[in-house]
């Protein structure tokens, strides 16, 4: 049975006492798979994917997996980067076990990061793609593949004159840290005139210790945050008032206006689907800490799938979430996922 998520040393962690009924789970070579209990989102797959060297998606995606299961009833798998003995390997680019599953998927949340999947694993995701399968992506999903100028898959790359698929579906690729990087967290605000957008529903404000990223969201997307660049690490602490050069040479002051963190999109596709797509600049694992994030996760996958969103989504979490600081290499080395549900 599954007691609480692993704990691996970080300087935030939340326990809450709620106690809920277990949902079967079965761990497999580079797999984690939760089945939904009792909630609107039964006979519902979501597929999230894990594989990012920096921020910890390996114990973000199980967390938000367990929470879409239990509480919400969805049928969850996550998908991590691993070795091919399944040992859990974020470096492992190349890689993304199980990708068959996403044949089954019915929305995806993503945590990625410069992955360079082979051909038949990319040819698997832009099937799903296709199909018009909802999205909700985290962090440093916006720059999520790199792939050298002669792949095939070089217009998807983060790196491309379009901005690749994070720049043309999700509505950013990687331009900057905004604020400075493990010295400056975020506080998100709500954007004025959207208090009433389901997608934030419940959601009032949001706090990370990443830091805001540069982002200049197309003109079809709906702002749902900002994110204010604080002058430390402490939710407590004042906005920063420097300024900065954004990367089309305008001066401005850091917080003036703020930086877009989380936004929403409906995209068409080759195939002619629509894909809704909610993004979020935020969401590494120690990020997820905070209530409210979590519930814009939950609210995305429900609004993506054209399904009530919840007034106030039930996103708490069992036993025990202590996050692994965000850095390189700085993941726990040799877990596989059954680590990640004991």
């Amino acid at each position: 049975m599954i007691k609480c998520f692993i704990g691996i040393g970080a300087a935030c962690g939340l326990v809450l006492g709620t106690s809920f009924a277990e949902v079967k789970m079965e761990a497999g070579a580079g797999t984690l798979k939760f089945t939904g209990g009792v909630g609107p989102g039964k006979g519902k797959h979501v597929v999230l994917l894990a594989g990012d060297e920096e921020y910890r998606s390996e114990e973000a995606m199980p967390l938000m997996a367990r929470i879409l299961a239990k509480q919400h009833g969805f049928d969850t798998t996550v998908l991590f980067s691993a070795d091919e003995n399944g040992t859990i390997n974020p470096n492992a680019s190349a890689n993304l076990m199980g990708a068959d599953t996403l044949g089954s998927a019915d929305a995806l949340v993503m945590s990625l990061r410069f992955r360079k999947y082979d051909d038949a694993t990319m040819e698997k995701f832009k099937a799903v793609v296709d199909r018009g399968v909802p999205m909700v992506t985290l962090r440093t999903s916006t720059h999520i593949f790199n792939f050298p100028k002669d792949s095939k898959w070089a217009e998807w790359s983060w790196n491309h004159a379009s901005g690749g698929f994070g720049r043309t579906v999700f509505g950013e690729t990687w331009i900057s840290h905004w604020g400075v990087h493990k010295k400056e967290a975020t506080r998100g605000v709500v954007e004025p005139g959207q208090e009433n957008n389901p997608l934030l529903n419940g959601v009032t404000g949001t706090f990370g210790d990443t830091d805001v990223y540069e982002a200049a969201p197309p003109q079809d997307a709906t702002v749902l945050l900002r994110g204010l660049v604080l002058k430390g690490m402490d939710p407590k602490d004042e906005p920063a008032d420097y300024k900065k050069k954004t990367k089309g040479g305008k001066m401005q002051k850091v917080n003036e206006p703020a930086m877009p963190v989380a936004w929403s999109r409906e995209v068409k596709n080759d195939a002619g689907k629509t894909n809704k797509v909610v993004t979020a600049t935020m969401g590494s694992a120690t990020d997820l800490v905070d209530e409210d994030l979590r519930r814009l996760v939950v609210n995305g996958v429900f609004w993506g799938l054209g399904m009530d969103v919840p007034e106030k989504a039930d996103v708490s979490v069992s036993g025990e979430f202590v996050p692994t600081k965000y850095g390189f290499n700085a993941y726990k080395k040799g877990l596989k996922t059954v680590d990640f549900a004991k």
